[in-house]
């Protein structure tokens, strides 16, 4: 497996990452030893970035405990990324937001007795907080990095000025983004000023949520704990649409002899050797699949082919209206 520097302060990864949040939420029952099980696999593909957060456990800390457990033995060769900025004591889980220093300061204690480490690689904010300003962030961050608490600072699911103002405090090395075939939002202005301020791009959601890997069906029949029942891209006229072009991606895939998610991830890692994405998965084998993509060169006719089929990304947005503003903080 390759390695990519995200940011100027010396964040040195893997180029794929594996994303954990699934083995705990969002996508119906999990299984941990299974999810083990493809942490150990990543690893021994030489994948050593993992992404968790606070919210992934829904308060809990599962999420945090699985990975802590399953790197155990591994600590020192891996960079474990967490995250922070939700009020779990809201409902639903999700829907308040805490950035205060008291408790990002709480979440960090927490992290590490989680994930049973003595310092966290890289703390995002998860989202911004209207009552809390970048620059308090940005600063009470930055003396959990002096105390040796942290060792990264990241952003995520903010635009360019927030990140601009937080940078100016304490550097940021890597903004958390949705980033994919799919959703291209972040190309106008965010990777720009990503660029000019020399910070890594993390693109979570690399994979449509599982839509690019071809493995889909309508909205209607995945339970009502999965997200996808509800996401407008599973939806109608929004599903045929999507589900036609990546039937189109499966035949250019096909032609070069890899998978439609192979081909999308050598996408995402085509755009810039300061993108790393981190596709989330539960299996061993799609981890193998994955890893896969580190080895594929797309051609200049296969990306103008790639432009053909999808020239603004999806049909149907990646969240709710009422919940999108949230994550566009600028």
């Amino acid at each position: 497996m390759q390695h990519r520097n995200l940011g100027s302060q010396g964040l040195r990864v893997s180029a794929l990452g594996l994303g954990v949040m699934g083995m705990s939420m969002a996508y119906g029952a999990s299984n941990d030893d299974e999810g083990t099980a493809t942490i150990h696999r990543a690893h021994e593909l030489g994948i050593d970035f993992f992404d968790t957060a606070e919210l992934y456990g829904a308060g809990t800390g599962s999420n945090e405990i699985l990975l802590g457990k399953a790197v155990r033995s591994f600590r020192d060769e891996v960079v474990l990324a967490t995250k922070f900025g939700f009020d779990m004591t809201s409902q639903p889980i999700g829907a308040g937001f805490n950035s205060r220093p008291e408790n990002i300061r709480k979440v960090a204690e927490n992290s590490l007795r989680y994930l049973q480490s003595d310092h966290i690689d890289l703390f995002y904010q998860h989202i911004s907080d209207p009552n809390v300003p970048a620059e308090e962030v940005a600063g009470t961050v930055g003396e959990l990095i002096a105390e040796g608490k942290v060792r990264y600072f990241g952003l995520s699911n903010v635009g360019p000025q927030y990140i601009r103002r937080a940078h100016a405090v304490t550097p940021v090395s890597v903004l958390q983004y949705e980033y994919s075939l799919f959703e291209r939002e972040v190309e106008e202005k965010i990777l720009p000023a990503l660029r000019d301020l020399g910070i890594g791009l993390v693109p979570y959601s690399p994979l449509g949520r599982g839509f690019l890997t071809g493995a889909v069906k309508p909205a209607s029949e995945y339970p009502a704990d999965d997200m996808r029942s509800w996401d407008e891209r599973w939806q109608g006229d929004n599903y045929t649409y999507n589900h036609r072009a990546t039937e189109q991606l499966k035949e250019l895939a096909a032609s070069k002899g890899i998978t439609t998610a192979q081909l999308a991830l050598a996408w995402l890692l085509a755009q810039g050797q300061d993108v790393v994405p981190i596709p989330g998965t539960r299996s061993a084998v799609r981890v193998e699949e994955n890893a896969g993509a580190d080895g594929v060169k797309l051609t200049d006719a296969d990306l103008a082919r790639i432009a053909e089929i999808l020239p603004h990304g999806s049909a149907g947005s990646r969240y709710p209206a009422a919940r999108l503003s949230s994550f566009t903080t600028d």
